[in-house]
């Protein structure tokens, strides 16, 4: 939008500065030659002669004012119709995909990254099917080039497998707001690269996950200000990079919480019956001592609990006391995706306690409601 206003300021200048010129040509003084402006000229069947440009007289002020109240009438007018364009390009998207059963969910049930992505779809009242994969056999996304999840498919003139939670919100909220794309073109700016550590373990990451990607002129109407948009992405960072690491420290705390959460790993998962009672005893077992090494990776406190105390903190403290979230009087990607994570652990003692003894409960409740609502589909 900014980029566009000098243009248009100067060719309204210019219109006035040659009719002015015309009005007082006879009998004043002359300054210098002025043509009519190009853009003039291509919009009248006859010819418009080159005048004289006269010396500003006390009428100036009034063309100025002229100029400037067209100018910004113009900019108006682009930017309404840009904002009009966005809002039936998100209800678009949202119609298609709602009213057509065209996404599948891949997932494990008690996944944050599943989580995540879910609260994302329900939000914006997108219909969607889930598949529950056996986390050992993973026959169900067999066809899948990631042996990871969440997958989400997408069926439409052609079939479109997606993979990491970060990157599908991103492209789609990207759809949402940009008419002009379809999902098969804004995929290709989340390139996925590979590479080996020193151990000569392969690792994959995607490049601009965490960033819609949209031009100058979107952003400035999504978004109420720059660093509306920083903040955006660098608590989807958060999320991934510490909330979702706090985690497995504290639901395996203790071997009753390690237990607790197992129980409730193989209750909701796909599993047999016998592989589950193995999976729950030897699985919390594993997760118990595993979870004393993370906390030392991780360099948290002794009571990890504290850590993810400091962390609920942290993000009420990013919120503020004059917003209900991140993004205002709406959830923005941030809100989602920390909403998600956090609800990953719902019904565990870990949850409770965070909610017991921080100030998020209020904001999370909230984000509960507005998601169980589809708040995203108006």
């Amino acid at each position: 939008m900014a980029a566009y206003r000098p243009k248009i300021l100067g060719q309204v200048q210019a219109t006035f500065q040659y009719f002015r010129a015309l009005k007082c040509r006879s009998g004043s003084a002359v300054t210098k030659t002025h043509n009519a402006p190009r853009y003039l000229r291509a919009y009248t069947t006859g010819t418009l002669p080159a005048v004289k440009v006269c010396p500003v007289q006390k009428d100036s002020r009034l063309f100025g004012r002229c100029a400037f109240l067209l100018g910004g009438g113009i900019g108006l007018y682009s930017a309404l119709k840009l904002s009009i364009q966005q809002h039936f390009a998100e209800e678009e998207l949202i119609h298609t995909l709602r009213t057509t059963p065209r996404l599948t969910l891949y997932q494990y049930r008690t996944c944050a990254q599943c989580s995540k992505l879910r609260a994302f779809l329900d939000y914006y009242g997108l219909q969607y099917d889930t598949v529950e994969v056996n986390p050992i056999m993973r026959q169900e996304i067999k066809f899948s080039s990631s042996s990871k999840v969440p997958v989400l498919v997408i069926e439409g003139e052609e079939s479109l497998e997606l993979n990491d939670a970060s990157v599908i919100m991103s492209a789609l909220k990207t759809c949402m707001i940009d008419k002009s794309k379809t999902i098969y073109e804004v995929i290709t700016y989340y390139p996925q690269l590979t590479s080996r550590n020193i151990l000569g373990i392969e690792s994959s990451e995607f490049t601009n996950r965490h960033w819609v990607m949209l031009n100058e002129i979107a952003i400035e109407l999504h978004y109420p200000d720059k660093a509306a948009r920083r903040d955006e992405v660098r608590w989807r960072h958060w999320a991934d990079d510490w909330l979702l690491c706090l985690l497995a420290p504290n639901v395996y705390r203790t071997p009753s919480e390690a237990l607790a959460a197992y129980e409730r790993i193989v209750n909701e998962g796909n599993y047999g019956s016998v592989e589950g009672v193995v999976l729950k005893y030897v699985g919390a077992f594993t997760m118990y001592f595993f979870s004393k090494l993370l906390k030392v990776w991780y360099r948290m406190e002794n009571d990890v609990r504290q850590d993810l105390y400091n962390a609920a903190e942290e993000w009420m403290a990013a919120i503020g006391k004059k917003r209900k979230f991140l993004g205002g009087e709406r959830p923005n990607l941030a809100d989602i995706s920390v909403y998600g994570v956090l609800g990953s652990i719902e019904g565990l003692q870990a949850f409770d306690d965070v909610m017991t003894h921080t100030r998020i409960r209020k904001w999370y409740r909230a984000m509960q409601k507005v998601i169980r609502e589809h708040g995203g589909q108006d």
